[in-house]
């Protein structure tokens, strides 16, 4: 990941850059594929490494960012 770009991302951006919706990202994180921080109970951020890295080790898929 670029250094100048936040370690931590929100869903909506996790979404765009995924190019899935932002529900695809919430039923993901409900069954547990990919990694995220809770905030609070409406709020997650997410490691765009770490997400990546989940979906090729669960999807075996080259996922792009």
């Amino acid at each position: 990941m670029n250094t100048l770009e936040p370690a931590l991302i929100q869903k909506k951006e996790l979404a765009k850059r995924l190019s899935v919706s932002p529900r695809t990202i919430d039923g993901w994180v409900a069954r547990r594929v990919i990694p995220c921080i809770k905030i609070s109970p409406r709020f997650n951020l997410y490691d765009l490494d770490a997400v990546l890295a989940a979906l090729k080790k669960n999807y075996q898929v080259d996922a792009r960012g």
